[in-house]
């Protein structure tokens, strides 16, 4: 379920920033969550510098670019992780991009497991098959 989407002015960083700041990311979601990385989604949406207003000037007539990020979690994870992941994603930006960390902003969308899904199937149900088998593999191994 992990998702996070980073919005950047497009012509401000090279392929090889913005990849070093998505996989950087996608590690960072990983470790704090304690999910696979395999279930970890990263993606930069980039728009032109004409789209986009920054301290009531656009980006391409001299406002300042802004990047900014939201990312999903199931609802009930701990206010602690969230807070590490907004960090650690301001972090990678300043580190990554090389912008201002007074323009950086970025906020975590907590999801109810019952209105998203994976694969098709709720997670919520999908939380309680993956309990189910865990319990159940641990009885077969105690």
């Amino acid at each position: 379920m992990p998702i996070l989407e980073y919005r950047l002015t497009e012509g401000l960083h090279t392929d090889e920033q913005i990849s070093d700041l998505l996989l950087a990311s996608a590690r960072l979601y990983a470790e704090v969550l304690k999910s696979p990385v395999d279930r970890v989604r990263v993606v930069a949406q980039l728009h032109k510098p004409q789209h986009a207003v920054v301290a009531g000037k656009l980006v391409s007539e001299g406002g300042p670019s802004a990047p900014y990020f939201h990312f999903l979690v199931l609802e009930g994870r701990p206010v602690e992780e969230c807070q590490a992941l907004i960090t650690g994603f301001t972090d990678l930006v300043v580190s990554s991009l090389g912008v201002d960390r007074s323009l950086v902003r970025g906020g975590c969308w907590p999801i109810l497991p019952q209105y998203w899904g994976i694969a098709g199937t709720p997670a919520s149900v999908m939380r309680a098959q993956e309990i189910a088998a865990r319990a159940a593999a641990a009885a077969q191994g105690a």
